[in-house]
């Protein structure tokens, strides 16, 4: 009986919380689009004085070139249902002239926003890992450099915990992946290295948090051969990691059951505390360059899928979307609705939308 009233209440909350998302659908239509359209770019929401605020953070423009790569800060103004400009986010060092980049990863710790990193796209396609990491202000539009990276990573997974600490899990660094987890202390400006990544390392997975319990999924591998160059290959693979409490830098890994057995690239993530889950929409089955090609050659598809994991019943819920999108960097809530900021859609059109998904 007591298995059963257990279940029932995770059944109960993961409808609740269905229903919520999709009362909101109707009044997010109208939401001011971007002022110009933008992809791969780090995304958060902070709120200052009850007012509330979405994020973004470099990316790529509509033409997908390696020149349309920029280091744009955009701001939404939720209330006013309008966006603004603020300060292009800064580059301490130019990697050959460049300041702008790709694959960065952003979260935000009371009124401050955090940026990571993201790696530089030169007229030849090759790529450099930025080690820098910033501290964003919104109301005095300002940054504030922070200890750097100890290992520069882009396409990373940035989690936070106890309002204080953010993970940095796996990514990749300038010609390979790491399997490194870093933890960042706000309150220090200092690094420490957590327990690793158990799994193999992988770039463009996508991850969540709730309290000391992170889930991270999918992502790229490399896979090294005898008579050719390396490839990359989808890694469809899901671990939870529980933080010790008495220990941030102690992670203890398991392997979670994956809930379709086809990986998904740069997917959208988010922790519901309310529901007590996991959930993980759009992304692509076919990895791809930053220009939506797959490194097959061939064109990347977005997915409309929702993946949501109960951390009550420890099962996966898989849902569908009216929306399909990918090459993202962050799951958004805002009013109980799940929200992506600009993005990829069909036939890799860069977007310029707030993305709102209501799961069937």
């Amino acid at each position: 009986m007591k298995f059963n009233l257990t279940l029932s209440l995770a059944i109960l909350l993961t409808l609740s919380c269905t229903l919520a998302i999709a009362s909101y659908a109707d009044e997010l239509n109208s939401l001011s689009p971007l002022p110009h359209p933008v992809s791969n770019n780090a995304v958060t929401q902070i709120t200052v004085d009850n007012k509330h605020y979405l994020l973004s953070f470099s990316g790529i423009s509509a033409n997908k070139t390696y020149l349309d790569v920029h280091n744009n800060t955009y701001i939404y103004d939720v209330k006013e249902n309008a966006w603004s400009q603020g300060k292009s986010v800064p580059i301490k060092i130019p990697v050959n002239g460049l300041t702008g980049r790709l694959a960065s990863i952003a979260t935000a710790i009371g009124d401050t926003a955090y940026i990571f990193g993201g790696y530089t796209v030169a007229k030849d396609h090759s790529e450099v890992s930025v080690p820098d990491v910033y501290a964003y202000k919104l109301m005095s539009n300002s940054y504030q450099a922070l200890a750097p990276m100890p290992v520069p990573v882009d396409d990373s997974v940035a989690l936070t915990y106890q309002n204080r600490y953010i993970y940095l899990v796996s990514g990749w660094h300038n010609d390979g992946n790491v399997n490194l987890v870093q933890i960042y202390d706000i309150k220090t400006n200092i690094w420490q290295q957590a327990s690793p990544f158990p799994g193999k390392a992988v770039f463009g997975h996508a991850g969540a948090i709730i309290d000391n319990t992170m889930v991270v999924c999918d992502g790229v591998r490399i896979d090294v051969h005898k008579n050719k160059r390396r490839t990359y290959a989808a890694e469809p693979k899901c671990y939870l990691g529980k933080i010790d409490t008495s220990s941030v830098n102690k992670i203890d890994w398991r392997e979670l059951a994956h809930p379709t057995g086809n990986a998904r690239y740069r997917m959208a993530a988010l922790g519901n505390k309310k529901s007590k889950s996991f959930i993980f929409i759009g992304g692509s089955e076919t990895p791809y360059n930053y220009n939506g090609i797959g490194y097959d050659k061939n064109p990347a598809k977005p997915d409309n899928k929702a993946w949501i994991y109960n951390s009550i019943t420890n099962q996966w819920h898989i849902s569908q979307t009216e929306t399909s999108t990918m090459d993202h960097r962050g799951l958004l809530l805002l009013d109980d609705q799940l929200l992506t900021i600009g993005g990829m859609g069909n036939n890799q059109r860069v977007l310029n939308t707030i993305n709102h998904y209501h799961l069937k």
